[in-house]
């Protein structure tokens, strides 16, 4: 069996791993955020660009 690069990178921790990499759920949000809004946030209301973000249910909503 090939040996993975990424997995047997020299000094490289389970912490900075993730730190590099992040998750697939993350990188789903992320992708998924930059194709609904590829200028950065703006609400579909006001046009306002400032929002918070909150998370309910394992869902995260963005409200303006």
């Amino acid at each position: 069996m090939a040996i993975n690069q990424v997995q047997f990178q020299a000094s490289l921790s389970l912490v900075k791993f993730m730190a590099d990499y992040g998750t697939e759920a993350a990188a789903c949000r992320a992708t998924l955020f930059r194709s609904r809004w590829p200028k950065g946030y703006r609400c579909p209301v006001c046009h306002h660009r400032g929002h918070s973000r909150f998370s309910r249910d394992r869902q995260i909503y963005y409200q303006c």
